[in-house]
């Protein structure tokens, strides 16, 4: 048997990630372990821009970037990706990280208007499809590039904090397998699906709720923020022959 070669060589060295919503939460822990595998990290915020800075300068490795990337700001994302263009050539890892929700009851149609029911789509759903659009020709230019989506076994499940929540979550993951069709193998996409996650992400929900909820489960345990991360690494750098899927890793929630 052949000895196959061992290098320190990390498997990312070389690449450039552009991680949306990475200044807290899972996009921050995927910043750190993409920065951490050897990339140069660009990482995406809205409002957070200090939050942003604090954590470029705490990455491992050289040449990170933190970029203002909104969600529902479309000519934005043309900028981004001229800014991008122009600082590195290609984008080799996109990772959807970005989003927001409100906390409302299924049952409660009134706070859940129109209004509310749209903003929450073109967040979660809208935005990242417009992100993705302006990135194409960068990421293709990569002739190898990744894009994990990150969404939700609200997907699914169609337990989430809202209705509209889970109606996004459910279209990104379709929109996920048609882009997958679409641009293989040039550009492989999937998307990862925890269930809650330890983040502040849903204002209202405590860690004592989480574990709660995670005592119910299989596996025992709150899905965190590195959990996540994993798995995102995981589409990037192990799974070279999955594409269109969905990665559950929700610790049984959904069984």
């Amino acid at each position: 048997m052949t000895a196959v070669p061992q290098t320190n060589t990390p498997p990312l060295a070389g690449k450039t990630a552009v991680v949306t919503g990475g200044s807290s939460g899972i996009g921050a822990a995927c910043a750190r372990l993409l920065a951490e595998q050897g990339a140069t990290v660009v990482i995406g915020f809205n409002r957070g821009e200090a939050q942003a800075e604090e954590l470029r300068r705490e990455l491992p490795g050289s040449g990170h970037r933190i970029l203002h990337i909104p969600l529902t700001d479309i000519p934005a994302h043309e900028r981004v990706a001229a800014f991008l263009k122009e600082a590195f050539g290609t984008v080799d890892i996109l990772v959807n990280s970005a989003g927001f929700t409100k906390r409302i009851a299924h049952s409660n149609l009134e706070e859940m208007d129109y209004a509310c029911f749209v903003d929450i789509l073109n967040a979660n759903v809208a935005g990242h499809f417009s992100i993705i659009r302006a990135l194409m020709p960068l990421l293709r230019a990569s002739g190898n590039a990744t894009v994990v989506n990150v969404s939700s076994v609200s997907a699914f499940t169609g337990s989430g904090s809202n209705i509209a929540y889970c109606a996004a979550k459910g279209a990104l993951d379709t929109m996920t397998i048609s882009l997958a069709r679409a641009f293989a193998p040039e550009v492989r996409f999937l998307c990862v699906s925890p269930a809650a996650v330890d983040t502040g992400f849903v204002q209202g929900r405590n860690h004592a709720e989480l574990e709660k909820r995670a005592q119910g489960t299989p596996l025992g345990r709150i899905v965190t923020p590195e959990d996540v991360a994993l798995a995102v690494q995981a589409c990037i750098t192990h799974l070279r022959t999955a594409v269109g899927a969905r990665i559950v890793i929700d610790g049984g929630n959904s069984l």
